[in-house]
């Protein structure tokens, strides 16, 4: 367990957390001095006594690079965040469009979702209920051209048509197979099928959502 802070620690600690959520990165010691008013040597020992204290990190004695930790010592959420764009229509190719084709962004945990280039995907209809894929959900998606057997993927089909199915690969054709039994799977030449990611998870209702 952290050991808790003073008064005016905890003054110095909530100026820093707000500048880093407002500006992603944190004040300099002059703007919280002259904001909090005290003085440079105060501001420069109570940093120092955060980090003892385990509720921040900085990347250097005169960095101002600094990492706000939650109770574990990990990050704190805020600095895990990230913006995933909601893509709201797949063409051919690897879905990285212009900024005009989005539909907003996702906040997602960075530390849940690391990878790279990310998107999410708005699911239309009940095909993948019983995988825990509802209408409406946001997928999570990590852009991939490939695909393992019963991976769920987002796959573009004839060049116009995106779909959430779960993959196999058969000697002779690729079957998208729904996880509801209301519909059928659907088998396909091997050239009707281009994989544009794997779903990595499922956001629920409008929490975290920016448009």
């Amino acid at each position: 367990m952290r050991l808790k802070l003073t008064q005016n620690q905890q003054k110095v600690f909530n100026f820093l957390k707000q500048g880093i959520k407002e500006h992603g990165t944190s004040p300099s010691l002059r703007t919280i001095a002259a904001e909090l008013a005290i003085s440079h040597a105060a501001v420069s020992q109570t940093l120092k006594t955060l980090e003892n204290k385990e509720y921040l990190k900085r990347e250097g004695r005169y960095s101002r690079t600094i990492h706000i930790l939650d109770d574990s010592g990990d990050l704190h959420l805020a600095q895990r965040q990230k913006k995933v764009p909601i893509i709201g229509h797949i063409t051919a190719g690897l879905p990285m469009y212009a900024q005009q084709e989005w539909e907003g962004h996702l906040l997602v945990d960075a530390k849940i979702y690391p990878g790279q280039n990310l998107f999410a995907l708005k699911i239309q209809g009940t095909s993948m209920k019983n995988a825990g894929i509802l209408d409406q959900d946001l997928a999570i998606c990590e852009p991939r051209q490939y695909a393992r057997n019963k991976e769920i993927v987002v796959a573009l089909i004839h060049h116009e048509e995106a779909t959430v199915k779960r993959f196999f690969l058969h000697p002779d054709f690729i079957e998208l197979r729904p996880e509801n039994p209301d519909f059928r799977s659907q088998k396909y030449e091997f050239d009707d099928v281009l994989i544009q990611g794997k779903v990595i998870g499922i956001i629920r209702g409008p929490q975290g959502l920016e448009v």
